[in-house]
């Protein structure tokens, strides 16, 4: 088994793996711990809904499959790993679907998340984007 394979199937097992209530019960604990003592930023497919509902901020970051996937694909292939867009692309979307579907703590947005759609943007100006939202939401905190 070649590295190409664990690429393919490296999101598929953590959809697969995440959907047993006894891995996400541990690592729900585990976040919520390192929250009580640090100040943090989390990404995640449920963060906002289940890990952290009462967050002070939740973004939702978004862009297409396609475009996920080939900034996904070019990470890899930066990488020195092989594999194929179609490959990259066809894991997203069943990923998604499987995420979306499952009975625990399903992808999607919170009530009273900001939706990013990032299609067009690059980082820098995702970035720019995500730290604008920050600075105005937490301005009368800070």
């Amino acid at each position: 088994m070649g590295s190409e394979m664990c690429i393919r199937d490296r999101s598929r097992y953590a959809s697969l793996v995440s959907a047993y209530p006894e891995v996400r019960a541990y690592l729900l604990e585990m976040q919520r711990q390192l929250a009580r003592e640090n100040s943090v930023v989390m990404d995640g497919r449920d963060i906002g809904t289940y890990v952290f509902p009462d967050a002070q901020i939740k973004i939702f970051l978004t862009a297409s499959p396609e475009e996920r996937a080939k900034r996904r694909h070019l990470e890899l292939t930066q990488k020195g790993e092989k594999v194929s867009y179609n490959e990259v692309l066809e894991d997203i979307k069943y990923r998604d679907e499987n995420d979306s579907k499952r009975e625990m703590a399903p992808l999607k947005p919170a009530e009273d998340a900001i939706i990013v759609d990032t299609t067009e943007f690059d980082f820098s100006q995702s970035a720019e984007r995500i730290t604008n939202l920050i600075r105005e939401r937490l301005k009368n905190v800070l």
